[in-house]
């Protein structure tokens, strides 16, 4: 009987404290104690996922502030950018980025070759662009950025092939 009333008092007992009292007992951290940590671990993630949204939100506004600089200063610096139209359309072929150099535009394929070979000998990569008008565009620089535009613009004009009606193309 002495045990069958100590179960009952020791089932009564956990069903009127829960598991909490055994935790307790046990050293081991209460559903309070699990839910406040629940709550902090919430909150650090919510805050690290809060700065990685800021740091983003910085680049995108700092990359946009530089393309907008880099823009301004193209136009001020009267530099011509414009699309594939300028050259009457691209004609026949894709091409791969968005901004390009154009350093010449010629009727005869050998002026456009020699321009070509020129730029190769300094270390560019030149594209030879065909385009609906039967001219042949030589573009360098080739890039998705307007602020690697700039950059490639700004050196290019020291190079002794690059004349000074050379102009951006824009893609499309």
């Amino acid at each position: 009987m002495r045990k069958s009333v100590l179960l009952l008092l020791s089932i009564a007992l956990v069903l009127l404290t829960g598991c909490d009292f055994l935790r307790a007992i046990a050293g081991r951290p209460s559903s309070k104690d699990i839910e406040e940590k629940r709550i902090a671990v919430m909150k650090a993630e919510e805050k690290a996922l809060q700065q990685h949204l800021d740091s983003i939100r910085t680049a995108e506004m700092k990359s946009v502030s530089d393309s907008l600089d880099a823009f301004s200063f193209l136009m001020e610096s009267g530099v011509v950018v414009s699309g594939p139209e300028r050259v009457g359309g691209i004609s026949g072929m894709e091409l791969g980025y968005r901004y390009y150099i154009i350093v010449g535009a010629f009727r005869e394929s050998a002026n456009a070759r020699k321009l070509f070979n020129a730029a190769s000998e300094k270390g560019y990569d030149p594209v030879l662009i065909n385009c609906r008008s039967r001219m042949i565009a030589v573009g360098l620089a080739p890039t998705d950025r307007i602020v690697s535009v700039k950059e490639s613009y700004e050196k290019l004009r020291t190079e002794s092939f690059c004349p000074k009606e050379a102009w951006i193309l824009v893609n499309e």
